[in-house]
């Protein structure tokens, strides 16, 4: 893009080493305006000054609990009083990268695991997309991609054990059913499935743990940040207007269907 012309808003982009970061990014660097949200608002403005002031777009960040429908519309209202106020175009797409893993044996996970892994990553994708999703279909154009895994698709052998691939196949189901209702709108909702990620989320993994993962995956390591972020900025532009209900593999070869 030559010229601003929309706004991408990404949840979960603070962490210094997250896909997340990585996606904001990306977009600003190929010249979207940027709104960075995450659950420590301060962290959120200080990340969002950065890329703008790198990137040279605008770029605007705020707190938000992707859990809470309260923050949701609090962090809507902020981003939307911006867009009136000038200081951001509209919003053209919405990236659900917010999300947290359960490395729990399945009998030693407690109710409360199984809520909180759900209510991240599958309630907090349902709760921003429907605060956003009525500008987008205002203007006619959008483009939501949500942030599922690998896990969902093979029953998790990678890290992240049953809460986690319940809550991102849960996540594949909402795209699939969201894209078909949304048809002719002009908005169009993917799903981007990960494989192993050099990210922070693998909470205990061991440099061993590490080695012995990228030896299953054909291509020989893990994903970049960047190589996510490509595919999650391709799925927002004007030429993937005919890819929707889809699900993008991005996993090095490691699982083949």
């Amino acid at each position: 893009m030559s010229t601003i012309q929309r706004t991408a808003v990404i949840t979960g982009a603070t962490s210094d080493r997250g896909i997340g970061i990585g996606v904001a990014r990306r977009y600003a660097q190929e010249g979207w305006a940027v709104v960075v949200l995450d659950l420590d608002g301060e962290k959120s403005a200080k990340v969002a000054a950065e890329i703008g002031n790198e990137f040279a777009v605008p770029a605007f960040g705020y707190e938000i609990d992707v859990t809470a429908e309260d923050s949701v519309a609090a962090a809507h209202a902020a981003v939307t009083a911006e867009v009136a106020a000038g200081n951001l175009p509209v919003v053209g797409a919405l990236a659900n990268i917010a999300g947290i893993t359960s490395p729990v044996p399945f009998l030693e996970t407690t109710l409360d695991i199984w809520n909180k892994v759900m209510a991240v990553n599958a309630t907090g994708t349902y709760l921003v997309t429907k605060a956003f999703l009525p500008g987008m279909l205002e203007a006619g154009w959008g483009r939501i991609v949500n942030m599922s895994s690998v896990s969902a698709q093979r029953g998790g052998g990678v890290f992240g054990k049953v809460p986690y691939s319940s809550a991102k196949a849960a996540i594949l189901g909402f795209t699939k059913a969201l894209a078909r209702e949304l048809g002719t709108s002009g908005v169009t909702v993917n799903a981007v499935t990960p494989g192993a990620v050099d990210t922070n989320i693998r909470v205990g993994a061991t440099p061993e743990s590490e080695a012995a993962l990228a030896r299953d995956i054909p291509v020989g390591r893990t994903a970049t940040t960047d190589e996510v972020a490509a595919v999650i900025t391709f799925l927002s532009s004007a030429d993937a207007a005919y890819l929707t209900g889809a699900t993008f593999d991005i996993n090095g070869g490691s699982h083949m269907h």
